[in-house]
């Protein structure tokens, strides 16, 4: 026995747990509608099968806590545009080179030639550059709080080995500022959050506090395994009955108040707001990402390449609702593309070809009709 998993997938716990939630469900005046913010709940929930447990008036709705979900068309574009300049290897993260751009997904670049790779460690950039001295090696940077630490240390690892052939197309973006455009919304419907808790590690839960004292609803961080998932919908159950909505932390064995204050420095050191982001099916959201501070200029890439990345069309698939469903507007089934022309081998959306998107997660584990 593994303590450290099979604690949290212990099916007595997991049973005990969902039966109290639908004991307690029966006091609730209206239903609960809980959007888990990051696509790793999202799998752990369809992967154990865990809407199945709950009650009628409790819904799961998915969030927009997928890094590569949310990245518009209009930025892959430009990782393409800067692949395609003379000189240039662009190295990039995980699923990112598979979502399509205008001019197709950055695996195809590659399989056109272009120098493209993907890596699981950001520092493992410092060997290519040092392996290709004469190349301008530009990393693609991408991701939430999360992964913002790792660029800010490659960064400083890139000045202080003194490399001038390594640049970084920032692409990092918070997760407060799009929860705040979707709880805003008059039609949300959504009274409670599961809040991401790898994201949460680096920034404490504090900065979930805006958006209690905004919106009053419950937010409970929340550890990754089904007793976690269950745990959590249990305590945002009991502050809806007791009508005392706050910040909780479940995932109490990775998650402080206060946060990871090292990586913090370590990011703010390197990295200011950015005035406006574009959000896959979200839209322009004001304050959302990150970009390189001015003195850190001549390792920008929006900068280095700014004569190439004019003119790059923000629009997405007219047909594809990712957008609807980053916003918990809809699930994957009501798209029309789900499973026949968008599927994993043929992506249409990003919510299909990234590991952490609902519609891969749907397709994964349920398949193509819905249960």
């Amino acid at each position: 026995m593994n303590p450290y998993i099979d604690t949290y997938r212990n099916p007595q716990k997991i049973k005990e747990t969902f039966n109290a939630i639908k004991t307690l469900s029966k006091n609730l005046t209206e239903p609960l509608k809980i959007m888990e913010v990051c696509g790793g709940h999202t799998h752990t929930i369809m992967k154990y099968a865990l809407p199945q447990l709950l009650p009628k008036n409790i819904e799961f709705v998915h969030g927009p806590g997928c890094p590569v979900c949310v990245m518009s068309k209009g930025r892959i574009d430009c990782a393409y545009k800067i692949a395609s300049q003379k000189d240039v290897i662009l190295v990039t993260l995980g699923d990112m080179i598979k979502v399509p751009g205008s001019y197709g997904s950055l695996q195809q670049a590659r399989a056109k030639g272009l120098n493209v790779i993907f890596v699981y460690s950001p520092l493992e950039i410092l060997k290519i550059a040092q392996n290709n001295p004469n190349k301008k090696v530009v990393y693609f940077a991408i991701g939430f709080e999360t992964t913002t630490p790792m660029t800010a240390a490659l960064l400083q690892k890139v000045i202080t080995l003194n490399l001038k052939n390594v640049f970084f197309h920032i692409n990092h973006v918070l997760v407060p500022p799009p929860l705040d455009i979707i709880l805003g919304d008059e039609n949300c419907q959504i009274n409670a959050l599961l809040a991401p808790s790898h994201v949460s590690v680096i920034t404490g839960s504090k900065i979930y506090e805006t958006l209690i004292k905004k919106y009053h609803i419950p937010i409970v961080v929340c550890g990754f395994e089904p007793v976690d998932v269950g745990e959590s919908i249990l305590s945002i159950l009991k502050q809806s009955l007791a009508n005392s909505p706050k910040v909780e932390t479940q995932y109490a064995r990775s998650v402080t108040y206060e946060g990871n204050l090292k990586a913090q420095s370590l990011v703010e050191q390197y990295f200011t707001l950015e005035k406006s982001f574009y959000w896959r099916g979200l839209g322009e959201i004001p304050h959302s990402s990150l970009k390189l501070k001015e003195e850190f200029g001549e390792f920008d890439a929006a900068l280095i390449f700014k004569d190439c990345l004019g003119g790059i069309p923000k629009e997405e698939h007219k047909n594809c609702l990712c957008g609807e469903i980053l916003k918990g507007n809809k699930k994957p089934y009501d798209c029309k593309l789900f499973g026949k022309a968008c599927n994993p081998q043929n992506p249409l959306g990003s919510c299909m070809v990234s590991s952490e998107g609902a519609c891969a997660a749907y397709f994964k584990y349920q398949g193509i009709q819905p249960t």
